[in-house]
């Protein structure tokens, strides 16, 4: 699941004011300050829904120790994807403040529909791919934000590796295939550790353009923390899979 949309708004006369390193930095960190609370966010909803049956109750029927979606359980997996189609869209006529509520709610939504991870893995398994995965996101994003190598070409070969990834998923959905599952993983976590870099440095770009303050640069900096949330949620779940359980 990913978005590589939030570059297509219109800016009107920011490309003729002159923007600082300053004006970058304060761009990126905004955008990750905003990615982190999300995350924060997703954790603690997966958490309460993973854990507490007086909310997995509402998501998931659990017999002899085995978990299944239920009917609200399945409708939430694609309520996600529906919020990042609605941002996409109406993201020239939504303000930044109504960008920022729906990112938030969004947050809470995929939290909740990948709860299902407390109950399919342990808590120390989970626990070390997290961290697994937030040092790799990290590498990455440093990579992409301090080198001077122009990795546009690489970020358009990747884009096009997703796509194929997701057929082989929804291939995968109907061969329940655990192999193919375990090549699929593996190959999640390269594309989304190449994502991260060339999103990180896309955002050097954007914050050139918009600069840090301002509607516009708010509106860019909402979407980019949306573009890195999802690189390291699907980092991570695709670690997950990849490495197995306990």
């Amino acid at each position: 699941m990913n978005n590589r949309e939030y570059s297509n708004f219109e800016v009107i006369d920011n490309y003729a004011q002159p923007r600082t390193q300053a004006d970058v930095s304060s761009f990126v960190s905004k955008v990750f300050v905003y990615m982190s609370i999300a995350l924060v966010i997703s954790g603690i909803t997966a958490f309460l829904f993973g854990t507490y049956p007086a909310f997995t109750q509402y998501l998931y029927n659990v017999e002899n120790g085995v978990a299944s979606r239920n009917i609200f359980g399945t409708v939430l997996m694609f309520a996600p994807l529906i919020f990042v189609l609605v941002m996409t869209v109406r993201f020239n006529k939504m303000s930044a403040k109504g960008l920022l509520m729906s990112f938030f709610a969004f947050s809470v939504l995929f939290g909740a529909s990948i709860s299902y991870i407390f109950l399919t893995y342990s808590m120390g398994h989970i626990t070390q791919t997290f961290f697994i995965s937030s040092a790799t996101f990290g590498v990455m994003a440093v990579v992409g934000y301090t080198t001077s190598t122009d990795l546009s070409k690489m970020g358009s070969i990747l884009y096009m590796a997703l796509i194929g990834l997701v057929i082989a998923m929804l291939v995968n959905w109907f061969m329940q295939s655990a192999m193919m599952s375990y090549i699929i993983s593996g190959i999640g976590v390269l594309i989304f550790t190449g994502l991260t870099a060339y999103d990180t440095q896309k955002l050097k770009t954007m914050a050139m353009a918009v600069g840090a303050e301002g509607e516009a640069a708010q509106k860019a900096i909402i979407m980019g923390a949306l573009n890195l949330y999802l690189d390291f949620i699907n980092l991570f779940l695709f670690m997950l899979r990849f490495m197995g359980r306990d």
